[in-house]
């Protein structure tokens, strides 16, 4: 008897709780592997079949270093500096009650962009996700952004709750799938901002996954059990 092999990829913000059973799993995450590490444990590169941060541009398999991209040559340095250059002069004009550090984040194949900083705390945290769902922030930061660049063929991805990622197009959590797709008969993915223009948007209409669209880890939980451990 042929024993299907299946593969469970998990978003991490907002998403992820980790049940090892008998299929593989892994994550895949617009975050850093740091930022990863943070949330999910030290060990995460153990505890995991694939790990893949930054949407799969940094991918790990079985603890070991699979591949790296990096924007920076993709796009070259003039295009870059342009790009941060016009970005921060819109971070200055925009009026909100908080504003902390760490604007934009540079990572190998993204750049991760916060109006109100990456150092704000959870509180502050918080308050700005109401804001921003209120206001559309984010949204009309990234029509911005996607009218004046609309030449580097970027995409602008809304995840989490304070900021928004930018990479080439075809850099989206999509991207990870080359590594795996070969490999399994089923390819599940689980996320919780799968509308369209969130950073699980892509993966999860994608024709290589069956999309599970969640509203939190309580959730997460819940749907494998009923989609894996259900006699």
């Amino acid at each position: 008897m042929t024993v299907k092999k299946v593969l469970a990829l998990f978003d991490v913000d907002g998403t992820l709780t980790a049940p090892r059973k008998v299929i593989s799993i892994g994550t895949v995450g617009g975050s850093d592997l740091v930022k990863q590490m943070e949330q999910l444990g030290s060990d995460v590169l153990q505890r995991f079949d694939y790990v893949f941060s930054e949407n799969g541009l940094v991918a790990y398999k079985g603890g070991q270093l699979l591949a790296v991209q990096s924007i920076s040559s993709h796009l070259g340095e003039e295009k870059l500096k342009e790009f941060i250059n016009f970005t921060l002069k819109y971070l200055a004009d925009i009026d909100i009650p908080v504003k902390r550090g760490t604007f934009i984040e540079f990572r190998n194949g993204m750049l991760n962009v916060s109006p109100v900083g990456r150092n704000c705390s959870q509180q502050e945290r918080d308050a700005y996700e109401q804001l921003d769902l209120q206001q559309g922030i984010r949204q009309k930061f990234v029509a911005a952004l996607r009218e004046r660049f609309s030449d580097l063929d970027l995409t602008f991805s809304i995840g989490g709750q304070i900021s928004f990622d930018v990479f080439p197009r075809g850099w989206d959590k999509t991207y990870c799938l080359r590594f795996v797709e070969g490999d399994f008969d089923e390819i599940h993915f689980f996320g919780d901002k799968a509308f369209k223009g969130g950073n699980d948007y892509e993966i999860f209409v994608d024709e290589r996954t069956v999309g599970h669209c969640v509203t939190g880890p309580e959730d997460t939980i819940k749907q494998i059990q009923e989609l894996f451990l259900s006699s």
